[in-house]
């Protein structure tokens, strides 16, 4: 059968009925192999100050790289993400409020969604906008993945070669664009696994 590379990140910051974010990201990983994906492997758990600045408890965040039959949809790939953050007690209350389990699909094989055109529109936008809107389909790549040291620093643990498909950089190349204030400020807790 052939497969696709899903990249996923995950995190929480918050307990979910006693459980600590470090137990359920582990549990998460369970589930999304559960769900019938295949990890082929996990970054280090690695600590990161809550986004934005202030708004909460630091983060605990991991990437996977995940096989995915070929023949899934891109919604079907989501769409049982989804269900596992449900499980573990996801509330979407607040635009990037605090988290019992956060699964993003930050990229499957090369696709971009809904189109270049989409795409570019969602990751040109500013903070302030990005604060108060969400989409309502899905964006791929991630259009803030480029941004992020909690996304990037995991990341280069799994899979530092992978190039973005709209700006053709690898995740070593845009870890390193980042401000170095930003990497230092994510710190490695444990193994995931």
């Amino acid at each position: 059968m052939a497969v696709n590379v899903a990249l996923l990140a995950i995190g929480a910051n918050l307990h979910n009925a006693g459980v600590a974010p470090v137990d359920t990201l582990r549990m998460a990983v369970n589930d999304i192999e559960l769900a019938g994906f295949s990890v082929k492997s996990c970054s280090r758990l690695y600590q990161t100050p809550a986004f934005p600045a202030g708004s909460g408890p630091d983060y605990v965040n991991a990437a996977l790289h995940v096989l995915i039959a070929n023949q899934l949809t891109p919604q079907a790939v989501f769409s049982p993400l989804g269900a596992i953050e449900n499980k573990h007690g996801r509330l979407r209350a607040q635009r990037w409020g605090g988290r019992t389990l956060d699964i993003d699909l930050l990229a499957l094989g090369d696709l971009v969604l809904p189109d270049l055109a989409g795409f570019a529109a969602w990751a040109g936008l500013d903070p302030a906008a990005q604060a108060q809107c969400a989409p309502d389909q899905l964006i791929l790549p991630h259009p803030r993945l480029h941004e992020r040291a909690f996304v990037l620093t995991p990341l280069m643990d799994i899979a530092p070669d992978w190039r973005h498909p709209v700006f053709g950089r690898t995740v070593r190349q845009m870890h390193a664009d980042l401000p170095a204030a930003d990497r230092a400020a994510v710190t490695v807790l444990a193994n995931l696994r």
